[in-house]
């Protein structure tokens, strides 16, 4: 049966319209997708500042869509300006990522030289003066002038609460005590344990030799030689702090390294 003329008319009409709206509604997603990426690029100080010739050709692009939007029948005009628009916002985009990744590299380049410089100049030093050096970082370190010499005291951190092995917190310190000896081959120490009153005088007693010890061995263990240490332990006497309290408790509970001088002499012990 064939539709007469009235009816394929009809027909062709609404075929029209459904195309247009369709195109409409394509355009219209296509034109908010470019106004969403040229608002990103245009608000970022980056890509204002490395691409700025390509965020112009985005707006212009942006705003040439935006006109044909409002025109009957110009929906292609509208998606080809938008897809422009949204092309120079992603070469926008991109360009000052690499110019960012430009940054970072010259920047590294710049670090890695600084770090060699300073490689160079640390090697240029005398022996001297890096032992003066590491001198004062060791005075840096709770360390005491007393009639017995410098004492440095390291505090219960380094242990846990009953235990004898050393935490990995006490690396840092004890790698600079083996690097000021090193620089400083006449210099002995005496390390001396200390506790709190808990328990009972003799354990007390054993506890601060074994944890005296700890520390001699991972000085040994580093290159240190024994015979430039001596290991003492006074258990729960000569407390710097009263008993009673948590605090005190914990400052007595202690290892202190006792400095010889320059020339290998102790000073006594206790």
């Amino acid at each position: 049966m064939r539709l007469n003329n009235k009816c394929s008319g009809g027909l062709l009409l609404a075929l029209a319209l459904l195309g247009g709206c369709a195109s409409q509604q394509n355009s219209d997603q296509v034109l908010e997708a470019a106004q969403a990426s040229f608002q990103k690029v245009k608000e970022d100080p980056d890509v204002l500042r490395s691409a700025p010739k390509d965020v112009i050709r985005a707006g212009e692009s942006l705003a040439r869509a935006d006109r044909l939007s409002s025109y009957w029948g110009s929906a292609d005009d509208v998606i080809h300006y938008a897809y422009l628009s949204q092309r120079y916002s992603e070469i926008a985009a991109q360009h000052s990522e690499l110019m960012l990744n430009q940054e970072r590299v010259a920047k590294l380049e710049l670090e890695r030289e600084r770090l060699q410089l300073a490689l160079r100049e640390a090697k240029m030093l005398s022996v001297q003066q890096q032992g003066k050096w590491l001198e004062e970082q060791i005075v840096s370190l709770a360390t005491t002038e007393t009639d017995r010499g410098l004492v440095m005291t390291l505090g219960d951190v380094l242990f846990d609460a009953g235990h004898t092995e050393l935490n990995p917190s006490a690396n840092r310190t004890v790698l600079k005590l083996v690097q000021f000896l090193q620089l400083n081959p006449r210099r002995i120490v005496r390390i001396e344990g200390y506790t709190d009153s808990s328990g009972s005088k003799q354990d007390n007693l054993d506890l601060s030799r074994v944890r005296a010890q700890a520390v001699a061995d991972a000085l040994i263990d580093l290159g240190v030689e024994g015979k430039r240490i001596q290991v003492e332990g006074f258990g729960q006497d000569f407390p710097v702090a009263d008993n009673a309290s948590n605090r005190g408790r914990a400052q007595n509970r202690r290892v202190e390294i006792v400095f010889s001088d320059e020339q290998g002499k102790l000073g006594s012990s206790r």
